[in-house]
């Protein structure tokens, strides 16, 4: 079987041909530069806790020693603080920040040792074309040759090639924000905490749209960014300058601190959407598929879940030949999940941008628009939240024993500790994107016995038959507890963390009918039906396929 070919050598890229490598399938990726990433300090990237983490799972790379998990988060408004956040492991997630070429090389070095992964630099794709077997690409350069594949991802960035030849419409809006950015070695007042201040009571020279961020970096480094009113303002190095040194001063009592200007530029903020993801056997990822990032949003941390839902999806195509339904989903759930946070961005910036006018003498009026812009700056709510794939095509019909839990069907699940089928106490999202789906049992006070005197006792011979029994692999892991789940619930777990059914005790039926429809499997059984045939494999302890 031909290799997946990758267009696009950066983070969602490279961490694309990782995600495959860990599940045994093998990749080309095609980089158009010379293999190395200049150095950039206020060009950065902010993850959230579970994308930094998949990150980290694929590459083993330290990204904590490598960025910065801020300890805290403030929101002012003139003199006024307007919310503070602290950030520690039994509440409210850190996130990372990170400076994207570090990051980048993070991947890259991680790569160097993936036997499955071929990177070869200097390769701008320029053909493109594909029949039912297979799919031939053409790279122009010193290393131009034809190369055949499987399967072909464009990670190619905003500007895609790939996304063109397919000829892919990519509608939508542009500069929808500017920032001026600097990156610079200082002390602030606050070490280690990001703050988002609006309308801060110092004047400030040349275009200002009132507001300004500061976000902590390793060693001292601070990225800022200040939003630029509408328009096309030159912002020179100059006024640059100036901006930093008023901007200093005013959080630091009139008096400008020493620092180091490391890097400067200019981010214009794009809302883009591709009016398709899949093509026959090419798809589109990251920013050749959508382009968004305003109010404190961050477009890679889509790029990643992107990775997450396709890559576990190529797998079994890759593997066991063409699964259309499965496929065709990555467009339906991730498309819907980009096209929902892009309107509810639409639908809040006129609010929080639309200036004075009677919004500014509603009372509340600001503290409401400070929690919108935390939402998007942190991870919550429909700007910044994990999206949730409740109406997807994968997603299971009636089963008679379904429950609640806190956590919705097409969510992500939360990472509780779990005991693993040799013993050992990990933690659940170790265990994804293994090209597995996961059955969690709840079983209160397992943890305190040692797993040889439960394994065999109770539910747990009949529920280990019904997962050997299931249409995909499948790994049993038993957890102490899950928010909202009652004792001797069992959880199916996507591989890429996505909460399938939690059902009412060990209900092989039930069990075997989500795993179908995970895999894209067609209802077409009776519930009667499937209840036998999911009975008799389980009692026979063999795989079904």
């Amino acid at each position: 079987m031909d290799p997946v070919i990758i267009v696009g050598a950066g983070p969602v890229g490279l961490t694309l041909a990782l995600a495959l490598a860990r599940q045994e399938v093998p990749s080309v990726v095609l980089d158009e530069g010379p293999g190395k990433d200049e150095p950039r300090p206020a060009r950065t990237v902010v993850l959230r806790e579970d994308t930094a983490a998949l990150v980290t799972r694929l590459s083993g790379a330290p990204l904590d020693d490598l960025g910065a998990r801020w300890t805290g988060w403030r929101s002012m408004r003139r003199r006024q603080v307007m919310r503070e956040v602290v950030f520690d492991d039994a509440g409210e997630p850190a996130p990372l920040h990170i400076a994207q070429h570090v990051l980048t090389n993070a991947l890259r070095a991680a790569i160097a040792d993936e036997p499955l992964v071929r990177l070869v630099t200097d390769s701008r794709l320029d053909t493109v074309e594909q029949e039912r077997s297979g799919v031939t690409a053409h790279t122009r350069g010193p290393k131009a040759t034809w190369w055949r594949g499987s399967y072909l991802v464009g990670c190619d960035g905003p500007r895609s090639t790939v996304r063109k030849l397919l000829d892919i419409r990519f509608p939508g809006r542009t500069a929808v924000e500017r920032h001026a950015v600097a990156a610079l070695r200082t002390e602030l007042p606050w070490p280690g905490r990001a703050l988002l201040h609006r309308t801060p009571p110092w004047r400030m020279s040349g275009p200002s749209a009132g507001e300004v961020t500061a976000r902590p970096l390793p060693d001292g480094v601070w990225r800022l960014d200040w939003l630029l009113p509408p328009g096309k303002d030159l912002v020179t190095p100059e006024l640059l300058v100036t901006r930093i040194r008023e901007t200093l001063a005013g959080w630091t009592d009139g008096t400008t601190p020493p620092y180091e200007l490391l890097d400067t530029g200019v981010h214009t903020v794009h809302h883009r959407l591709a009016r398709r993801w899949r093509v026959g056997r090419v798809f589109v990822a990251g920013d050749a598929a959508h382009l968004l990032g305003v109010l404190g949003t961050h477009g890679l941390d889509e790029g990643l879940r992107d990775v997450d839902n396709l890559a576990w999806k190529l797998a079994p195509a890759w593997h066991h030949g063409p699964h259309e339904a499965l496929l065709d989903s990555y467009q339906t759930e991730r498309r819907a999940v980009v096209a929902g946070r892009l309107r509810a961005a639409d639908q809040v910036l006129p609010v929080l941008r639309g200036g004075g006018g009677l919004r500014g003498f509603v009372p509340g009026a600001s503290r409401g628009h400070d929690a919108l812009l935390t939402d998007g700056h942190l991870g919550h709510g429909p700007l910044g939240a994990p999206g949730a794939y409740a109406d997807s095509p994968l997603a299971p019909r009636h089963l008679e024993h379904e429950i609640p839990v806190d956590t919705p069907p097409g969510a992500p699940v939360t990472d509780v500790r779990v005991t693993a089928e040799d013993g050992t106490f990990v933690q659940l999202r170790s265990r994804l994107g293994r090209c597995a789906l996961l059955v969690v049992l709840i079983a209160p006070g397992t943890g305190v016995w040692d797993r040889k005197h439960w394994v065999s006792a109770g539910i747990m011979p009949r529920l280990a038959a019904a997962v050997t029994a299931l249409p995909h692999p499948a790994e049993l892991l038993v957890a102490e507890a899950y928010p909202g789940a009652p004792a001797h619930t069992v959880l199916l777990v996507r591989p890429d963390g996505h909460l399938v059914t939690a059902l009412n005790g060990v209900r092989p039926a039930d069990l075997y009918a989500a795993a179908e429809a995970t895999l894209g499997g067609k209802d077409q059984e009776t519930t009667e039906q499937t209840e036998q045939r999911a009975e008799t494999e389980a009692e026979a302890g063999s795989p079904a396929r």
